[in-house]
């Protein structure tokens, strides 16, 4: 249940940072939740991997509930990054118009 409300809103973020810049808006959204998921698999592959190097047999007993739980931040994580790179990215692509400056200090 908690995964759909981070689904919703990760994809609302990423829908609203498309329109506000001129971009395909549900491309975006989908690229955005697609990238949770990516840093959850990504995470849990990552923990698994820690897990049983550094307690060999503990994960075949370990609460699978909970260890879906401490694969939450990596996805947000990978959100986030995201995110960002797209946000700087299209930060450059922002037209300045002459008439944005204020040419009456300059002289």
């Amino acid at each position: 249940m908690i995964g759909i409300v981070f689904i919703y809103f990760v994809g609302k973020k990423f829908y609203t940072l498309a329109e506000e810049k001129h971009k395909k808006k549900w491309l975006y959204a989908i690229l955005g939740v697609l990238s949770y998921y990516f840093g959850l698999v990504t995470g849990g592959i990552v923990l698994g991997i820690l897990f049983e190097i550094f307690m060999p047999g503990a994960i075949d007993s370990f609460n699978e509930i909970a260890f879906g739980f401490l694969c939450i931040p990596f996805g947000l994580l990978a959100c986030f990054g995201l995110y960002w790179i797209f946000k700087n990215a299209w930060q450059s692509d922002e037209i300045i118009e002459p008439n944005d400056f204020h040419t009456e200090n300059l002289e």
